[in-house]
């Protein structure tokens, strides 16, 4: 990790780039995958699956004995590790939920808003040497809050023509309706257009590599919506002389090891905690499986010293990361002045990985700074807002001069005779 002493803030905007690929350049070669899908269905799907995935498969769907089956090689205690995390999970996004509120807002004119679930929805997981299970738990559990009907998960085969068996697992408990192992460019063109076997969903969730991002952009072109736009995961860990350095490089490992594109940030206003991070970077390093891909993931990451508490804030507004860890004093007045994060972890105690799998918030969040205007995954993200009107004849005849004042105004003269009809005999 390269260090940075006393920037001006003039040269910020360089020290919050990210480590970029030419995503035009993916894009042109993800788009005929997608016109090919859209085309042939299940018979282009089964060609990429065996280009891409090098498994030649008969059917995409898994069975009730398969996936029967891919639950009893799961163990029982990542069973019960994955049942706890439900329970904090479907207890956070159940919060979420909102009554139906009338609001008068003029003598006869009552106005209400109604959530009302998106009927299908589809579900990417990434598989490979990292099977992010506890992202189907993230999607999963907030859809089948809302009440979607149709559920519909795609996850890419195993040289065995198999999804890892923890994902299987996690989406029959948590609600999935339909698994099919798909993967890559192909599984986003099935969810978006729809196979003989595939179903289309009206709007697509979940991570992925940058070809599974770039055809997620590229369906949103034909009306298919998606989560949010979303890149290699980050990380900005605020720290000063109160925190702990091997929590801290613990903290900026965990992110770095996700893929070698990924990013980690120390911003700091303690010459002495860069020193004592590095040293605990290098120790905790030796202990890695995934030692390789954390390195190159460090090249693209940062340590930063900023003069005062002031300055780190400022630079995390204007960084807006995916995950924000602050392990400072006075944690509460800080976390208070930051308006563009994705989600944020408060103190020493609060790791990262927490969020990540089983305290109940969402792990699903903004990359590349589209946190300074875009949410996180929550229930709302499975759901329409649907807004109602009831004007009584008193109230229309209160409200009507108004309407009729305003339509005139933009020469709309049939918007004004609209009402001029219902008030001149009431």
């Amino acid at each position: 990790m390269e260090t940075y002493k006393f920037p001006p803030p003039e040269e910020w905007e360089q020290l919050i780039t990210r480590a970029i690929n030419n995503q035009q350049d993916v894009m042109e070669k993800v788009r005929p995958v997608l016109e090919a899908v859209k085309k042939d269905k299940d018979k282009a799907v089964k060609a990429f699956t065996q280009r891409f995935d090098g498994v030649a498969l008969d059917s995409f769907a898994l069975s009730e004995d398969e996936i029967r089956e891919e639950c009893l090689r799961v163990d029982s205690n990542l069973k019960g590790a994955i049942n706890n995390a439900i329970i904090n999970i479907r207890r956070f996004h159940e919060s979420q939920i909102q009554k139906v509120k009338k609001v008068e807002t003029a003598p006869g004119v009552v106005c209400w808003q109604r959530n009302t679930p998106i009927e299908k929805v589809g579900l990417y997981i990434p598989g490979g040497s990292a099977p992010l299970f506890s992202t189907v738990l993230m999607l999963a559990i907030p859809a089948d809050i809302a009440g979607c009907k149709e559920i519909v998960l795609c996850s890419p085969p195993g040289k065995d023509g198999k999804i890892h068996p923890a994902i299987v697992f996690a989406a029959h408990i948590a609600g999935v309706t339909k698994i099919f192992k798909v993967g890559g460019a192909q599984a986003i063109a099935a969810m978006a257009y729809g196979t003989e076997t595939i179903p289309a969903v009206d709007k697509i969730f979940g991570p992925g590599n940058s070809s599974v991002t770039a055809a997620k952009q590229l369906i949103t072109l034909d009306g298919v919506a998606i989560d949010l736009p979303a890149g290699p995961s980050e990380v900005e860990v605020m720290a000063d002389e109160s925190a702990n350095p091997e929590f801290v490089a613990s903290d900026l490992l965990s992110q770095a090891e996700h893929g070698p594109d990924s990013q980690s940030l120390l911003v700091t206003d303690s010459e002495n905690m860069i020193e004592q991070v590095e040293q605990e970077i290098e120790t905790q390093l030796k202990t890695l499986p995934r030692a390789e891909t954390t390195k190159k993931a460090l090249k693209n990451s940062r340590m930063i010293l900023l003069k005062d508490i002031s300055e780190m804030i400022d630079f995390t507004n204007q960084y807006a990361p995916e995950h924000l860890i602050l392990s400072v004093r006075d944690y509460n007045w800080v976390a208070d002045k930051i308006i563009n994060a994705g989600s944020v972890f408060l103190g020493n105690y609060t790791p990262e990985s927490a969020g990540d799998y089983a305290s109940g918030t969402n792990h699903t969040l903004p990359t590349y700074g589209y946190a300074k205007a875009y949410s996180g995954v929550n229930l709302d993200s499975f759901c329409k807002k649907i807004t109602f009107q009831e004007i009584s004849q008193k109230g229309l005849q209160k409200l009507g001069p108004t309407i009729e004042t305003m339509a005139a105004a933009e020469q709309l003269e049939a918007h004004k005779m609209a009402v001029s009809l219902r008030t001149k005999n009431s």
